[in-house]
């Protein structure tokens, strides 16, 4: 969400990066919208004004014993009184209006964020190791998951339809002891604090982050009963940035309470609707799937230095695991909506032959503040700041099984657990079959 002031006072800055993203200009609109709801606002106060010195002149006229003049004056005041019943509606309308365009735009990229239209223009910034050498064909991992007995997709596909999963067994327990290695890491050594948060969330909460309205068809919402009222309607979270970084909104936070740190654990749910026909076999596109996020809320001249903490916090998972990655900076046209930079970790997967995505860390800047009126107050200040948010996978734990399944394969199909999960998985060593 922006500031319409913000971008009466510098249109041109504002189209500029709304450019970069391949936008139209949209603040000659936008500041359109506005001027008709201070014509307005001003209409509405000369009224209130007016009804509130015919009021002072009645009693004036009444004590004169005038009550022509009173008379007059309370027809008057009577006539004001619906036409501004009148204005304050239109002036619903049009506050909506402007709150709905702003809401709709997103985030202005910063400067130094590549420009592009896709995923083509993302510009590799480093990498870590090196692929592990294998002396025979590499296997995917629904392969290896299915050979195991241990991954069942036609089972899940009877239960709930397609892009779910079944896991069993020492695969179920590999997913869970991968998760709790994020959680203890971020929390004992990076100085998160562990969340454990709603699932559900309302229209609100959503409306904070940015899926709503603009990625309504994206999520899962469900409903108390047969109800379809409004009233009874949650949301599936798509991701625990959701809650996580809501438990700031609507708040005032000193700035010796920033920045916080928060971490969760959670089932996430995406209706993944604008991926059709992608990645529909294993674990890699789901419908349901688990993921640690780590979320950040920051003073503005602290954010970027904390974006890069975050992607260090992400990156030091798969250096414990052993797991080769390289980190993109995304191009205008591949970041997200409410993100204004934003580092991927790709992650290499021998049985694909290729990188792919296991954790974004975007820094969001004050949008989402804004969107949840989330502020603190700087040492010494009266006045009030928007925090800045920042949040990043560390890291999505259904994709770190099949990266440590890929890269730990042998080549009898079993799996090699990493030294760092063996605590977690009492001491197992190798999943192999039939085991």
């Amino acid at each position: 969400m922006f500031d319409i002031k913000a971008i009466r006072d510098d249109a041109q800055a504002f189209d500029a990066g709304l450019a970069k993203r391949g936008l139209e200009p949209q603040a000659v609109r936008l500041v359109e919208i506005d001027e008709r709801r201070r014509k307005v606002v001003t209409r509405l106060q000369e009224m209130q004004q007016r009804r509130n010195d015919a009021s002072k002149q009645i009693g004036q006229a009444k004590a004169k014993k005038d009550e022509a003049t009173a008379k007059k004056l309370m027809d008057e005041v009577a006539a004001l009184k619906g036409d501004l019943q009148k204005g304050e509606e239109e002036e619903r309308q049009v506050n909506a209006e402007l709150e709905a365009a702003l809401a709709s735009i997103p985030n202005i990229p910063l400067d130094e964020v590549p420009v592009g239209p896709d995923e083509s223009a993302n510009v590799e910034h480093h990498r870590d190791g090196a692929p592990r050498a294998m002396n025979f064909a590499p296997r995917e991992h629904f392969d290896l998951g299915e050979a195991l007995g241990l991954m069942d997709f036609e089972t899940a596909a009877k239960l709930s339809g397609a892009r779910f999963s079944v896991l069993k067994g020492a695969l179920a327990r590999l997913e869970r002891a991968i998760g709790n290695f994020m959680v203890d890491l971020h929390t004992s050594e990076f100085g998160y604090e562990e969340v454990a948060p709603p699932l559900m969330v309302r229209d609100e909460a959503m409306f904070g982050t940015a899926q709503l309205p603009k990625f309504a068809d994206d999520q899962f919402a469900t409903f108390k009963g047969q109800s379809r009222d409004d009233q009874e309607k949650y949301w599936l979270i798509p991701t625990a940035e959701v809650p996580l970084t809501n438990l700031v909104r609507e708040s005032i936070l000193t700035e010796e309470e920033l920045p916080k740190r928060f971490t969760a654990y959670t089932p996430c749910f995406r209706a993944e609707a604008g991926a059709a026909g992608r990645d529909t076999r294993g674990l890699i596109r789901q419908h349901q799937f688990s993921k640690v996020e780590l979320v950040s809320i920051t003073t503005p001249e602290k954010s970027l230095e904390e974006h890069d903490r975050m992607l260090a916090c992400a990156e030091e998972v798969l250096k414990r695991l052993g797991l080769h990655y390289r980190v993109m900076v995304l191009s205008t046209g591949d970041m997200g909506f409410a993100a204004r930079k934003t580092y991927d970790i790709e992650v290499w997967l021998p049985g694909q032959n290729a990188y792919r995505e296991i954790s974004s860390c975007s820094v969001c800047g004050d949008f989402q503040a804004r969107r949840m009126n989330a502020r603190y107050r700087p040492k010494g200040e009266k006045n009030t700041r928007f925090v800045h948010t920042l949040n990043g996978s560390g890291l999505a734990v259904g994709r770190t099984l099949v990266a440590v399944m890929e890269n730990y394969q042998q080549a009898d199909g079993s799996i090699e657990v990493p030294q760092a999960l063996r605590p977690y998985m009492g001491g197992l060593e190798v999943i192999a079959p039939h085991g």
